[in-house]
């Protein structure tokens, strides 16, 4: 069980400037990326320390960057923010997460590129397959995986973005002695255990017509993708797809209040189901308070929403309600979970929009178990 204590310094530091009566560079880089009111189109960056500790990883140290800038400067252009995302940790049991997530808009938006490059080489809590995995089922299981994915989509009409991605993965997989992880190693419902390696490319398609791609309050904006995948090395006899369906909606219901809906669906496609490929509930921007891969299997529908109240320039709080299930073939309305829960916004780039939140999610109380539960740390919106 992994405990965070994420170090939310911006809020109380910002209430405590005596710390850095001492130290210009200090309080004038604190206030630039935390406290700077600046209303121009002036690029910002921001760091989010962190740290977490679990018996498995002991302590782990680490953080978030978010670089974000425009394109085009002009004042009262369209141009939608851009932004480099960077997160890093390290354990004292010598594992690692490195991942760099970037979101480039060009003038006007005509075109919008988007890349993704992690390695991680971190443990993670196996259930199972399915919908109703046990606690009780718990493995743990060595993963070490390296990804690559860029997106490029051009602006074909109004609101209306065609394109392509294309990339490549590998995961390795290790069990433990031959004793150890026998749900893992022996259940035949789990396709390839080791890990393999695979390209991927397909077409992207993109309705979006948000008010702003940072803090919408109001618009549409439509994704769904299909990556068409091959499998390569020793892993060259697997063929498949995986498509994605997410569509998102936002209301101005008050000057300062905003109303958000999410809906996502995602199917593995082809005969074979390489558990690592499988959709997997839950995470810290869908299904916030289920552990993510607690419930995996080929396909998965899962829905939101989200009310926003910004009650200053600086501060908001949410509540969100949700719920969703996976299955291996047809959904059934009898098997949805239930996710709840509430949070925190602080902005740190009040032209942006761009904030840090802190979410506490409920998920549903399994037979026998406690109830499922997360707290999330993370730069930016959950949709």
């Amino acid at each position: 069980m992994k405990r965070y204590f994420t170090l939310l310094f911006i809020i109380v530091l910002s209430t405590y400037r005596p710390v850095f009566a001492q130290d210009s560079f200090a309080k004038r880089f604190f206030r630039k990326m935390y406290l700077d009111k600046d209303s121009t189109k002036k690029s910002n960056f921001v760091v989010v320390p962190a740290l977490a500790s679990s018996p498995e990883t002991g302590f782990e140290f680490g953080g978030a960057s978010l670089f974000s800038f425009y394109t085009d400067t002009v004042r009262h252009s369209i141009t939608r923010v851009s932004s480099l995302y960077g997160y890093a940790s390290l354990t004292t049991k010598g594992q690692e997460k490195v991942s760099l997530n970037a979101s480039y808009w060009e003038p006007q938006n005509t075109w919008h590129y988007t890349a993704n490059l992690s390695f991680y080489n971190f443990p993670f809590d196996f259930y199972g397959i399915g919908n109703n995995t046990k606690k009780a089922d718990e493995e743990l299981i060595d993963e070490k995986r390296t990804r690559a994915i860029i997106t490029a989509q051009k602006l074909i009409v109004k609101y209306f973005y065609a394109g392509f991605n294309a990339g490549g993965f590998k995961y390795y997989y290790y069990s433990g002695t031959q004793n150890q992880n026998l749900l893992f190693k022996d259940d035949p419902a789990i396709q390839d255990q080791n890990g393999g390696s695979n390209l991927t490319a397909g077409p992207v398609l993109t309705f979006d017509s948000r008010n702003n791609n940072t803090y919408t309050t109001k618009g549409i904006i439509v994704n769904t993708y299909l990556n068409l995948t091959q499998g390569v090395y020793s892993n060259s006899g697997y063929s498949g797809g995986f498509f994605n369906f997410d569509y998102s909606q936002f209301f101005l219901l008050q000057k300062k209040l905003v109303l958000g809906l999410d809906v996502k669906e995602q199917s593995l496609i082809g005969g074979a189901s390489p558990f690592y490929l499988l959709p997997q509930l839950g995470n810290d921007a869908l299904m916030r308070g289920y552990y993510t891969g607690r419930y995996r299997d080929r396909n998965l529908i899962a829905g939101q929403t989200e009310l926003r109240y910004r009650f200053t320039e600086r501060f908001g709080v949410v509540g969100f309600l949700g719920t969703g299930e996976v299955a291996n073939g047809a959904f059934s309305a009898s098997q949805l979970k239930p996710n709840y829960g509430g949070g925190l916004r602080y902005f740190f780039d009040i032209e942006k929009g761009l904030s840090i939140r802190a979410d506490y999610g409920f998920g549903e109380k399994p037979a026998g178990e406690s109830r499922e539960q997360g707290f999330y740390i993370a730069l930016g919106e959950a949709f």
